[in-house]
């Protein structure tokens, strides 16, 4: 672990590390004292976009990590995101606003896939950015994505490093020359495309639906809205040992549910909508017929009230009042709530209101666990919380029916049941690409070009691959790429100590002359010239037997004219046609089998993704829908 960080992750997660850069982190010999006094006051800053917010699965944290390795002592954190990405993303937001607001810190974050910062870049990396040199070289500071490069071969930085640099080192760079290993524009664009519109963003990111919960459902979800994706997540996980607790309900019996709103992430949602079950007979929980104008709300109610259930029967009905946190009394807690006061967080609410009360009693929860914790403590468990929040905070069901009678609309959830086009254009805005008009069918065609499909396999052929995969041309209007064949054979030939039957030693040049051993090269000619006769002759013989099979008349050929050959083409081809008797075998069309063929396979399709469009669309070749094709 010398100088660098070694993932230690099994789920989908994200860790992310925050350094003191090195002439503010000698100014101490305590650095953990620094460092704590660091994390207070970047949770309390960031608290009024954090404490809202609803986790897949884990919140953004931070806890003192001490110096090990090589790897000096700074803030650490862990977030296991599952399958809401765009968690990963948001905390990639966090990350660079807290390195613009504390201009003394350097962060640097990673996941599962490792660099995911260059991964989503990966199309304006540097050529000399590769998995097996990247290590230590990402970081943000000061708000911007900066990237150690490594000195070109006829210059001589004596800053940079040639290999990865460890982490002091990084840092000690990144501290003396910040301007020079900023990323370039095109790298930050791609980053910033996918951070693009937070906190708003975060709004965005919600689904308001009704459910028809129990009364203590509803009263745990006023006080800690985040615990709906625990809830979610126990029922999405189910086994049939979760499901032993849920024949007979204990905790949220279905004799006292209310309906109400509850605040989902998109991908909370969805998973929850998604999932097809049917209730034990014995719990109590029966569904209207699917006509029924609030069967979704019934539905979503009763796979919610299961998750609930499940958590807590994992846990003990008796809590200890030594798992109470007296928030208030802290000395923080005022400069806490004075911070969150700044930043809008109460957006105006009355001082006293039920939804003032309700933000109040999140941001309390959030001091506890992200502030206050202490680091020997052990946290709560999702199922310990919600018993604790029964047992603590007394509730009206009269009151809570009354305000289920005026709920606000749900939203609308057609997004669920996006149309291909929709899709498209949804992965396309993803990815980044550039918005075009849409064009008519009639448009396309006319700006059709078949002899693109040619030309643009011609270029893929031509690119350069190597063990890592083959590149693939990125426009499609770029310049064609020369290929000289003659010079790839020989180059082939010489390594393979071989030569064309046409050449003699004559035609090497003085780089060939000097890797051929003078006693050795007429023998060597001789050799090759009778090898590749015997090549030849074999390859013609191959083509004759082929011609009037089902293989060779499978191919697109192209006429040519019959001029009467040459006495000497004549002698040279005896021997090729030896055996073959008078057919001619006519040049196979190339390019009309490669179009055909390809066309064929697009259309096979059925406008489906597959090979033939994958290939082409990561070329840049777009084909029109194939009208003549009946479904």
């Amino acid at each position: 672990m010398e100088g660098n960080m070694k993932l230690a992750m099994v789920e989908d997660a994200v860790e992310y590390h925050l350094f003191l850069i090195p002439d503010k982190a000698r100014d101490t010999d305590e650095p953990k004292e620094i460092l704590q006094k660091y994390i207070e006051r970047i949770m309390t800053h960031f608290a009024h976009i954090l404490v809202p917010y609803i986790w897949q699965n884990q919140p953004f944290n931070l806890k003192y990590k001490p110096a090990k390795g090589g790897v000096p002592a700074h803030m650490y954190g862990m977030t296991k995101f599952g399958d809401n990405i765009e968690d990963e993303w948001f905390i990639v937001y966090v990350i660079k606003q807290i390195t613009n607001a504390f201009p003394e810190l350097v962060a640097r974050i990673e996941d599962n896939d490792g660099e995911f910062l260059l991964i989503e870049a990966a199309d304006f990396l540097p050529k000399w950015l590769d998995p097996d040199n990247s290590a230590n070289r990402v970081f943000f500071h000061r708000g911007e994505l900066c990237i150690i490069p490594v000195p070109r071969k006829s210059e001589r930085i004596p800053w940079l490093p040639t290999t990865p640099p460890a982490i002091q080192q990084a840092l000690d760079i990144i501290s003396a020359h910040p301007e020079a290993v900023l990323a370039s524009e095109p790298i930050k664009t791609a980053v910033d495309r996918r951070i693009r519109g937070y906190p708003e963003k975060i709004e965005a990111s919600l689904h308001r639906a009704h459910c028809f919960l129990p009364a203590g459902i509803v009263a745990v979800l006023k006080q800690q809205p985040r615990l709906v994706s625990a809830a979610v997540q126990a029922f999405y996980l189910r086994d049939p040992i979760d499901l032993r607790a849920c024949r007979v309900f204990k905790t949220f019996l279905p004799e006292t549910r209310i309906m109400t709103s509850v605040t989902f992430t998109k991908c909370l949602y969805a998973q929850l909508v998604q999932q097809k079950f049917v209730p034990d007979r014995r719990s109590g929980y029966e569904l209207p017929p699917p006509s029924h104008p609030q069967y979704r709300a019934h539905e979503l109610g009763m796979k919610l009230a299961h998750g609930f259930e499940i958590l807590c029967s994992k846990c003990s009905p008796h809590l200890s009042d030594s798992r109470k946190s007296f928030v208030t009394i802290s000395p923080l807690w005022a400069s806490f709530l004075e911070s969150l006061k700044k930043n809008d967080y109460f957006k105006g609410l009355i001082e006293g209101s039920a939804q003032y009360q309700e933000r109040l009693e999140m941001a309390k929860n959030y001091f506890q666990l992200s502030i206050l914790r202490p680091e020997s403590s052990v946290a709560m468990s999702p199922g310990e919380e919600i018993l604790t929040v029964l047992q603590t905070v007394p509730f009206d069901v009269k009151e809570l029916k009354k305000e289920g009678d005026d709920l606000l609309p749900e939203d609308d959830d057609q997004w669920l049941n996006l149309s291909p086009d929709q899709l498209d254009q949804l992965l396309q805005d993803t990815a980044g690409r550039k918005e075009s008009q849409p064009v008519s069918r009639q448009e396309e065609e006319q700006n059709y070009d078949v002899a693109q499909v040619s030309d643009s396999m011609k270029a893929f052929i031509s690119k350069v691959s190597t063990h890592k995969g083959a590149e693939l041309p990125r426009d499609p209007s770029e310049a064609p790429i020369t290929f000289d064949a003659d010079s790839f054979l020989n180059y082939f030939d010489k390594i393979l100590g071989t030569k064309s039957q046409e050449s003699d030693s004559d035609d090497l040049d003085e780089d060939d002359l000097e890797c051929l051993d003078s006693d050795d090269e007429t023998q060597d000619s001789e050799s090759l010239k009778g090898a590749l006769g015997s090549l030849k002759s074999y390859m013609a013989q191959m083509d004759h037997e082929l011609v009037h099979t089902c293989m060779g008349k499978s191919f697109s050929t192209r006429k040519q004219a019959k001029d009467p050959p040459s006495q000497t083409e004549n002698d040279n081809s005896d021997e090729e046609d030896s055996g073959a008797g008078d057919c001619v075998v006519e040049t196979v069309d190339v390019d009309l089998n490669l179009v055909s063929n390809i066309l064929e396979s697009y259309s096979s399709q059925a406008g489906l993704a597959g090979p033939a469009s994958n290939l082409l669309h990561s070329m840049g070749v777009r084909l029109p829908d194939n009208a003549d094709h009946i479904h």
